[in-house]
């Protein structure tokens, strides 16, 4: 099974004296699949508590079922026939797309509910970690990335931010701005989730994967 070097720090349960240890495919996917669902949890969480404040000023959001969040470079297999179709380099690439493509709204999106007066600390607590865990994801799949397709870093062409995602001047169009942004990282959250669900199946389980 290929392998890659860590430090201590990666390997607690190991004596390794001040030297590096291995952590296997395995673990690192294992490791990546774990981040995945925890940032995809915080961001339902995060969700919730938005609704929930928006209760508390008296206002409703609503954004239609079937509204297409960016970016639209990464879309979603439907069938199991398609989900088939994907190569592991298109899973990793899509997953390294999605997190890049949030690092900075999740940024923007954290400085803006710390402008409101009355945000519950609870949502800023999640924001800050979303916007810390999503760097920490993306540089686990580039680790992936070297592993399994032997690829150095990639410049990957990230998608520009939708309007949706830029600054507003009105307090409700900033209210607007940042649901939709929550609303549509959580959308993105769970494709990155699954996918990852998908690629530690066909690594480690190989042909006895049924994930789909």
């Amino acid at each position: 099974m290929q392998a890659v070097t860590g430090s201590p720090v990666d390997c607690p349960d190991q004596d390794t004296a001040g030297t590096s240890c291995t952590i296997s495919l395995e673990k690192l996917l294992e490791r990546a699949v774990q981040h995945a669902e925890l940032i995809y949890r915080v961001s339902e969480e995060s969700k919730l508590l938005f609704d929930e404040m928006l209760i508390s000023f008296g206002m409703n959001l609503h954004i239609p079922e079937g509204t297409m969040c960016a970016p639209k470079t990464v879309p979603v297999p439907m069938s199991k026939s398609e989900i088939q179709q994907i190569s592991d380099k298109w899973i990793l690439h899509s997953v390294l797309i999605l997190a890049q493509f949030w690092i900075n709204p999740l940024v923007d999106l954290q400085a803006s509910l710390e402008n409101y007066e009355n945000a519950p600390s609870a949502l800023l607590n999640r924001s800050k970690w979303m916007s810390t865990k999503l760097i920490s994801l993306e540089q686990g799949i580039l680790v992936l990335i070297r592993q399994i397709l032997g690829e150095g870093s990639l410049a990957l062409e990230v998608p520009e931010e939708t309007t949706d995602l830029l600054v507003s001047s009105t307090t409700f169009e900033t209210l607007r701005k940042d649901y939709s942004a929550i609303y549509c990282f959580r959308k993105d959250a769970h494709k990155m989730q699954t996918f990852l669900k998908l690629l530690k199946c066909r690594q480690i389980d190989k042909e006895n994967c049924t994930f789909f």
